[in-house]
């Protein structure tokens, strides 16, 4: 962690004036804020973060021009619980949402027919009415709230223009792009464009137009992709791009390693995926270039994070977030660990800080630069980290996770405590802990828990104090449990999922792929 003695010259300049302007906040025209949040976006899926293979210029400019949280989380391996804690300012166990909305929970999850251990408890179904939410808070500051993309924080009566969005562009229930990504789609939020028309840029085009509306006023823009949830779709000429691409970089023999309840892809070659993450970093760069010929782009905070991550298990098996262990719905820092950039005017130029950070702070970091009073009994679990973007450090506290439940990627029904460079993972299945040292194993191979009896019982006496403060739920075990079933459904896991996915991968890579669909609907003529 870095003191702003450290500092290059430059930036300290920098962020004296800032941050003294700020101190006449209400002297001159507030500052705005562009808010984007990827979905199941891997920490490791951008240029600027090490991939060699996908390409995000334009998010990319919002991490070197800004600074960059390198341990950076979201509040929870899936996204419903994440994008609650967003919105806040609470963690998982304090709002309740503790999985995706619409997961099975109890008895019900049987019929995954996985044959677990244990049965997941219930989990609230949408985000509290009674919170002072985030866009709630920033309308009372003055500024004209907006919302588009996904939600999946409740149904009808919990859409976003009911928790604060003045404006609300294809938030409603579902978490996947239903329809796909290209038109015609299935959204009772957002009309249909052309048809083939892709959906990440619809979006960045109506938050595009959301701005130039609002240029001479103070705004808020929640720009939420779908993208990169499965099913992963994209054009037949950005398939070829990645296709070649992958095939100079070279082709490794397999592309997976079992985990304990499924493959795990251990490569980043998806022709297809990364596609996607093309289109979706292309619609950034639509609503970037957006604010710089308004402007916008000197008087506007931009923000970009993302609600879990990569998917490397379950789902589409997208993507690797190698050296990071795992992925979405996983306990490891490759289902946590995020991208996370702030780039406010005048400070930073990819200036990395390494202080543990997580979606809950987003709520009062905000609220402080827009010059707003802070709300600590909203965002309970959430701190400003303004003092960081000073150059300052925060005091150290307690990152806490509540997953208790099963990923359909491969996850376990755990909760876990981050404190220092220490990790603990609490495993309800048997009750066994682990713990990690990231600074020094950042892939979590070496579990240090037998030699460091006293700081296991540290950190999981303040992971469940904390938990139990809160009303945590906690999963109960299967009487009909039958370890016999669940060995055998593991085996064909490994005898016949497993080599599906070898060869999927292949075919994806090969030349005369074709996915039918006339290419997903992107090639559909246009009206």
């Amino acid at each position: 962690m870095k003191s702003i003695l450290h500092l290059p010259t430059f930036l300290i300049i920098s962020i004296f004036i800032f941050f003294s302007c700020q101190s006449n906040v209400e002297e001159k025209q507030k500052l705005n804020f562009l808010f984007i949040l990827a979905d199941d976006y891997g920490y490791h899926d951008l240029s600027v973060s090490g991939s060699q293979f996908y390409e995000t210029p334009n998010i990319d400019r919002i991490a070197t021009g800004g600074m960059i949280f390198t341990d950076g989380y979201a509040t929870c391996q899936v996204c419903s619980p994440s994008r609650g804690s967003i919105i806040s300012g609470k963690f998982p166990a304090r709002h309740g949402i503790t999985d995706w909305i619409g997961a099975a929970t109890g008895e019900n999850w049987r019929n995954a027919g996985r044959f677990n251990q244990l049965l997941p408890p219930e989990y609230e179904h949408q985000l509290a009415l009674d919170y002072t939410t985030l866009p709630e808070a920033m309308k009372e500051a003055g500024y004209k709230t907006f919302f588009a993309g996904k939600w999946h924080l409740g149904s009808k009566g919990s859409w976003p223009e009911d928790h604060g969005f003045d404006i609300n562009k294809g938030g409603w229930d579902v978490g996947s792009p239903k329809g796909g990504y290209f038109a015609p789609w299935e959204n009772p939020n957002l009309s249909s464009g052309p048809n083939g028309e892709n959906l990440s840029m619809r979006l960045a085009k109506e938050t595009a137009q959301f701005i130039r509306e609002n240029k001479d006023t103070s705004f808020f823009a929640y720009l939420s992709f779908y993208a990169v949830h499965g099913p992963i779709q994209t054009t037949q000429e950005k398939w070829a791009k990645y296709r070649e691409k992958a095939e100079k970089l070279g082709l490794a023999e397999t592309g997976y390693k079992m985990g304990h309840f499924l493959p795990i892809r251990q490569v980043q070659d998806n022709p297809v995926y990364a596609g996607l993450v093309e289109a979706m970093d292309d619609a950034v760069g639509e609503v970037l270039n957006a604010l710089d010929e308004l402007g916008l782009s000197e008087n506007t905070v931009v923000i970009f994070t993302s609600d879990n991550g990569g998917v490397a298990a379950g789902d589409s098996y997208s993507t690797s977030n190698l050296p990071l262990r795992a992925g979405k719905g996983y306990q490891f820092e490759g289902g946590i660990r995020e991208p996370y950039f702030i780039k406010v005017p005048g400070v930073g130029n990819g200036q990395k800080n390494n202080t543990p950070v997580t979606g809950t702070d987003f709520y009062p970091t905000i609220l402080e630069l827009a010059g707003a009073p802070l709300r600590p009994s909203e965002h309970n679990d959430g701190v400003s980290l303004v003092p960081l973007l000073k150059g300052e450090t925060i005091p150290e506290r307690p990152l806490i996770w509540h997953y208790p439940h099963y990923g359909n990627q491969g996850g376990e029904p755990s909760s876990i405590i981050r404190l220092g460079d220490w990790k603990l993972i609490h495993y309800y299945e048997d009750g066994h802990e682990e713990l990690y040292n990231l600074k020094n194993d950042l892939e979590e191979t070496t579990d240090l828990a037998a030699e460091n009896q006293e700081k296991v019982k540290e950190l999981s006496q303040k992971l469940f104090s904390y938990l139990d403060e809160v009303g945590a739920r906690y999963p109960e075990r299967d009487p009909e449990y039958d370890p016999q079933k669940e060995k055998e459904y593991l085996q064909k896991v490994m005898n016949e999922r497993w080599p599906r996915l070898e060869k999927q991968r292949l075919e994806f890579l090969s030349e005369d792929y074709e996915p039918g669909n006339n290419w997903w609907g992107s090639k559909i003529t246009r009206d």
